[in-house]
């Protein structure tokens, strides 16, 4: 068959296609990780990111191009999970902002939209690495600008391109040793592969519906009004704030939201700036309000301006409902922590330990971008810290911090519980939130941590052989030890962390270590190490027998 146009109805079930192809294959993505762990979960973190993208779709009632474009952009981008999770959502996000603009779609239009997902998906992470979903993206854009005036056929150009897609998804475990040590492809790009060839199969009229689901809650993301710095503090460095929205008169591209960003930057601090295709929500901390004000005024009109003194005691109010705004704001804690965890003993600690929500999820279950917003959301605080304990989840708390206007949200990329625990303990409501960042920071650094869990299958990672069923020991940098044992595989980690300026051993088991076994094991150990401290804790977690932290 051939296609030369693309309608509304036809994306719609194309993309639901997709999905539900990435869903029956989300256990065998789970199993390309490159490390043999059972919580291999890129699979499950894509699925549940397009899976909200899909249900969010089918609940759009509009029925054009663009109203598709959105809902498919918003729904990843709430139940974006995971760093594989939040790459999606930012190349459906990039697709998005090129194929909104037309009733119907055709194969130019399809080219640039390769092209615009694989630029928003690589400006979302900080270092992006080849060999990675980004590299397969990146690509298929290339690939689709060069080839496009070779056809008006839809299907023949999207075959065309997603061949030159899985082509270089084979050539991943080239560019990063790791995956060739593990006979793999990359997991994110495989999935990604698997994505589109369900969108194809559904443009060919091979359509999967999405079936009997319970749509998700509509989620309200919006604010009243932008976040507010505490302005009871006598050192404040730009002392108004200013706030205002522009109605746009014209088009406002990315350009000039960076070059806009940049001039606010450049005048003052504590900037937040949202655009969508309407207006553009400004609040910035500034000396020179004035100058912000023309600068917006070249956009378009300017409506619910308000500035603030912030030095002095009594603020001037210029917008309706001002009172109650701070009246509101003076209930608000200075400080507010939100925690990852998973297991009821972890929770315990951090909740013992100060942190006001916890965010089921963690190694088996990674929260959603929209889990960590909710948990923004009930947090009445004006700085609230995220301690994300997983490198899988950093990124979500990241997209989800970007998204909050009314608070000042901040990520410590913790990536191990221990490293969690000890950022907790390092924070204070006295100091600002650059001097905690900094602080948290340099504990973490002071912080050794070790996971101990069991393989699902051989494979050869570091130069070390592993067999299903060896239970390994991961440091922060990789595998530190592989045993057939519990306890010896964390003997070989401790062996590998402790040194002459170790003090303090922490052990949390979890799960399925009895109370017993544990508490044997740490005897043993005071006896092997006497000059070292040993704490034993129940953290409950699943997967993994132990976490382990040196200080």
């Amino acid at each position: 068959m051939s296609l030369e146009q693309i309608d509304a109805q036809s994306l719609r079930s194309a993309f639901i296609t997709g999905a539900k192809s990435l869903e029956a294959k989300k256990e065998w993505i789970n199993e390309l990780n490159v490390f043999p762990v059972p919580d291999g979960d890129t699979g499950t973190n894509m699925t549940m990111t397009i899976m909200s993208a899909a249900k969010t779709l089918a609940a759009e009632e509009g029925d054009d191009i663009a109203s598709m474009c959105k809902a498919i952009a918003q729904g990843s981008l709430r139940g974006a999970r995971g760093n594989s999770g939040v790459i999606l959502s930012q190349l459906f996000r990039g697709a998005a902002k090129i194929l909104k603009e037309s009733p119907v779609v055709d194969v130019f239009e399809i080219a640039l939209a390769f092209d615009k997902a694989s630029e928003t998906a690589y400006k979302a992470v900080m270092k992006p690495k080849e060999g990675t979903i980004l590299t397969v993206a990146r690509a298929m854009g290339e690939r689709a600008l060069e080839i496009h005036d070779e056809y008006d056929d839809i299907i023949a150009f999207l075959e065309a391109v997603l061949a030159y897609g899985d082509e270089t998804l084979k050539k991943t475990p080239e560019m990063l040793p790791v995956l060739k040590k593990a006979g793999v492809v990359d997991s994110g790009g495989q999935g990604l592969m698997v994505i589109l060839h369900g969108i194809l199969e559904g443009l060919k009229g091979n359509v999967i519906e999405l079936g009997d689901v319970v749509l998700s809650t509509k989620f309200d993301g919006g604010t009243n009004g932008a976040a507010r710095e505490d302005i009871d503090t006598s050192d404040i460095k730009f002392g108004y704030c200013t706030e205002f929205i522009v109605n746009l008169n014209k088009e406002f591209t990315d350009k000039d939201e960076e070059e806009f960003k940049a001039f606010l930057t450049s005048i003052g601090d504590s900037l937040v700036c949202v655009a969508d295709d309407e207006v553009v929500k400004i609040h910035v901390h500034t000396n020179d309000p004035g100058l912000a004000i023309q600068r917006g005024l070249t956009f378009g009109e300017l409506t619910n301006l308000k500035i603030d003194n912030m030095r002095e005691e009594h603020r001037e109010r210029v917008i309706k409902g001002v009172d109650k705004i701070l009246e509101s704001q003076k209930q608000k804690k200075k400080m507010g922590v939100i925690s990852v965890s998973a297991g009821s003993g972890l929770t315990s600690i951090f909740k013992e330990i100060g942190v006001d929500v916890v965010v089921e999820g963690g190694q088996t279950m990674n929260p959603s971008t929209e889990d960590i917003l909710n948990a923004v959301e009930n947090l009445n605080a004006e700085t609230i810290y995220i301690l994300p304990n997983n490198k899988n989840i950093i990124l979500a708390a990241e997209q989800a911090a970007k998204i909050v206007e009314d608070k000042k949200v901040v990520v410590i990329p913790t990536k191990t519980i221990p490293q969690g625990i000890t950022a907790m303990v390092s924070l204070s409501e006295d100091r600002s939130a650059e001097e905690n960042i900094e602080n948290a920071t340099e504990e973490i650094s002071n912080v050794k941590s070790a996971q101990i869990t069991y393989a699902v299958r051989n494979t050869t990672i570091d130069d070390v052989e592993i067999h299903e069923n060896d239970v390994m020991a991961l440091g922060d940098n990789g595998i530190i030890g592989v045993d057939k044992s519990i306890d010896s595989a964390v003997d070989k980690a401790l062996a590998n962390m402790i040194d002459d300026s170790s003090e303090l051993v922490c052990l949390y088991y979890g799960e399925e270590v009895s109370e017993e076994d544990a508490t044997k094991l740490c005897d043993g150990l005071v006896g092997k190490y006497e000059n070292v401290e040993f704490e034993l804790h129940f953290g409950g977690q699943p997967v993994y027998y132990y976490f382990i932290s040196v200080e």
